[in-house]
């Protein structure tokens, strides 16, 4: 309920909850594809094996809930947990964005996917929450796997 005032005269006035503007008035479509683009980047720093560009991604106050690796809190934490996992020549597993959804405001995004082994088979499930930073970019702020189910699907 909102209540105005005009002159002596004071009204009581229901009005409608308006949605909040995308950022920068930005279209929900095209923040999706930005979020999906970035998750996509993301998956990529595997592929390519590059640690240094991966750390990009990841918030300074990053939580990722790691299964055997424990629950990693901030940047740094994340960066270091991941590290084993760009050893090696060949990425131990791959991802990409299947599910992406952004809330009206455009400030955080949900993205979820398959997570695949070298042999290309689903072994999981990702979800991480992506928040548009005050630079412009969207870093992730959470992360969790879960193993393989069809959370992502909406009947």
């Amino acid at each position: 309920m909102r209540i105005l005032t005009v002159g002596s005269l004071t009204l009581a006035a229901v009005l409608p909850a308006l949605p909040a503007l995308p950022a920068q008035g930005q279209t929900r479509d095209e923040l999706t594809r930005q979020v999906r683009e970035a998750e996509q980047g993301f998956a990529n720093t595997m592929a390519r094996r590059d640690h240094a560009a991966f750390a990009t991604f990841v918030a300074d106050e990053a939580l990722f809930f790691g299964g055997r690796l424990g629950v990693q809190r901030g940047k740094t934490a994340v960066v270091d947990a991941w590290k084993a996992f760009f050893e090696g020549a060949d990425a131990p597993f791959s991802w990409e964005p299947e599910t992406v959804e952004v809330l009206d405001s455009g400030t955080l995004a949900l993205s979820s996917g398959p997570v695949r082994n070298p042999a290309g088979q689903r072994v999981g499930t990702f979800n991480s929450i992506w928040r548009l930073e005050p630079d412009g970019r969207w870093r992730v702020i959470f992360d969790k796997g879960c193993p393989p189910c069809d959370c992502g699907r909406t009947p």
